[in-house]
C-alpha cells in the first residue's frame, strides 16, 4: 500500500538519515540522497543514479518525492532582472526574484544567458526570497502587505525556490558567488523556525555562504533577540522607513506592539560578529518621512550603533497612495546621515518595470510590466 506523500526538498542530515536507516540502507546513502537533492538539484528520486535503482523504485512507492516547486511564469526586466512566479503543490505561489550584478542577466539578442549550456566566467548575483504566501505585516507603502498573509512556507518550499532559480539560471555555489537576500514576500520572523532551518539547509547541503544572506524584518522584537543566539545566521537587516512613533506607526502598524524605544534597544542589544554592521532600510515616501528634520531623527536613533542605512525610493505601484521622492531629496536625506558619521547608501531599484522591486512583489501575474518611475 502507498505511503502518504512526502517531500524530501527541507529534511536535514537527521532526518534523511532516520529515513534511511528505516529503510535498512547503508549510513552513507544519507549523503547520496542530499547531495542528490540539494547540490545536484534533480527533480526526481528517479534521477539520484548513485543510489540503487531497487531503493529508488522503494523510496518513491513509499510515497516519497523531491518536492521542487514549479516555476509557473518568468518576467524579465530591461536590466537583466527576473522575477519568477513559483508555485507549490497546493496550488499558492510566491515571487522569487533573480538580480545579476557581474556578467549575467540577458545577451544581446534578448536571450537570458542562463538559458545557454555554455559556462563562462561565473555569475554573481542576487536571489531575493519569500518566507511566506503575502504578509500580515501590512506596511501602507508596499504591494505584497495588500494581499495578506495566506501561510507559511516549509523550510522545504524556502529552500525550493532557490534550487528551482539555481537551476533554472545553471548556477553552482560556491563557484557562483551568489547572495541571498530574505526580504521577498512576507516577514520572515513571523515564520521563524521554517525560515532558519532553511537557512541551515542552505548554508550546510547547498552549499551557499551564510555571510553572503541578509533577513530583513519589520520589527519583530522578540525574534531579533532569538535571532543573535542562532550559530548560523545571516546578517540582519531592519525596516526602520520612519523616525518617529507616530509616523512609524501610521506606515508601519506594527509599530503599536513593538515601538521605536524597544525595536531599537533591540538593535543595539544585538551581538555583531567582526566587521559586522546591522543595516537599517528606509523607504523614503515624497513628503511623509523625507523631509531634513527626519533625517536628523534618524540619526538621533542610529548613532552610536555599528549600522548603516540603506535608502530606498519609493517603488511605485497600483494602489499605492504615496509618491516617489525627487532626486535631490533623496540625495539631501543621504548627506544628513553621512555628515553625522552614518554610512547611507542608495538603493538601485532592480526590475521596477516588471513589479520585482523592494515592495512591489504581489504575485503579478496579469501585469507584465509596470512604469519605469
Amino acid at each position: 500500500m502507498k505511503a502518504t506523500s512526502q517531500t524530501l526538498m527541507g529534511m536535514d542530515r537527521t532526518e534523511i538519515g532516520s529515513l534511511i536507516a528505516a529503510e535498512g540502507e547503508a549510513s552513507f546513502r544519507t549523503q547520496q540522497l542530499l547531495e542528490g537533492i540539494y547540490r545536484h538539484r534533480v527533480e526526481s528520486i528517479a534521477e539520484i543514479s548513485t543510489l540503487p535503482q531497487l531503493f529508488r523504485v522503494r523510496l518513491e512507492e513509499n510515497g516519497l518525492s523531491i518536492g521542487t516547486p514549479k516555476i509557473e511564469r518568468k518576467f524579465v526586466s530591461s536590466d537583466g532582472t527576473i522575477r519568477y512566479l513559483i508555485e507549490f503543490s497546493d496550488g499558492q505561489s510566491v515571487e522569487t526574484v533573480w538580480m545579476p550584478t557581474g556578467d549575467g542577466g540577458e545577451t544581446g539578442d534578448g536571450s537570458e544567458a542562463g538559458d545557454s549550456e555554455q559556462r563562462g566566467t561565473p555569475e554573481r548575483a542576487t536571489i531575493c526570497v519569500s518566507s511566506q504566501v503575502g504578509c500580515a505585516v501590512d506596511c501602507q507603502f508596499c504591494l505584497t502587505a495588500s494581499l495578506g498573509v495566506k501561510r507559511n512556507l516549509t523550510a522545504g518550499e524556502i529552500v525550493g525556490q532557490v534550487s528551482a532559480v539555481l537551476k533554472h539560471r545553471k548556477v553552482f555555489p560556491p563557484e557562483d558567488r551568489i547572495n541571498l537576500v530574505f526580504m521577498g514576500m512576507g516577514e520572515p520572523f513571523l515564520n521563524y523556525d521554517n525560515f532558519m532551518k532553511a537557512v541551515r539547509l542552505l548554508v550546510e547541503e547547498v552549499g551557499l555562504a551564510e555571510s553572503r544572506m541578509t533577513v530583513s524584518t519589520a520589527g519583530i522584537v522578540p525574534r531579533i533577540y532569538d535571532f543573535g543566539m542562532e550559530k548560523i545566521r545571516p546578517k540582519l537587516a531592519i525596516s526602520l522607513n520612519a523616525s518617529n512613533d507616530e509616523l512609524r506607526t501610521r506606515l508601519m502598524p506594527l509599530n503599536r506592539k513593538w515601538n521605536l524605544e524597544k525595536l531599537m534597544a533591540a538593535a543595539r542589544d544585538f551581538p555583531l560578529r567582526n566587521r559586522e554592521r546591522i543595516t537599517f532600510e528606509y523607504v523614503l515616501l515624497n513628503g511623509v518621512n523625507d523631509a531634513r528634520d527626519n533625517a536628523v531623527e534618524v540619526v538621533d536613533l542610529i548613532r552610536p550603533m555599528r549600522a548603516k542605512v540603506n535608502l530606498i525610493a519609493l517603488n511605485p505601484g497600483p494602489g499605492i497612495d504615496f509618491a516617489t521622492p525627487a532626486e535631490e531629496r533623496v540625495l539631501a536625506f543621504q548627506q544628513i546621515l553621512i555628515k553625522a558619521g552614518i554610512p547611507a547608501f542608495l538603493r538601485r531599484p532592480r526590475g521596477r518595470d516588471i513589479y520585482a522591486a523592494c515592495g512591489q512583489l504581489k504575485r503579478t501575474v496579469e501585469i507584465a510590466t509596470a512604469p519605469a518611475g
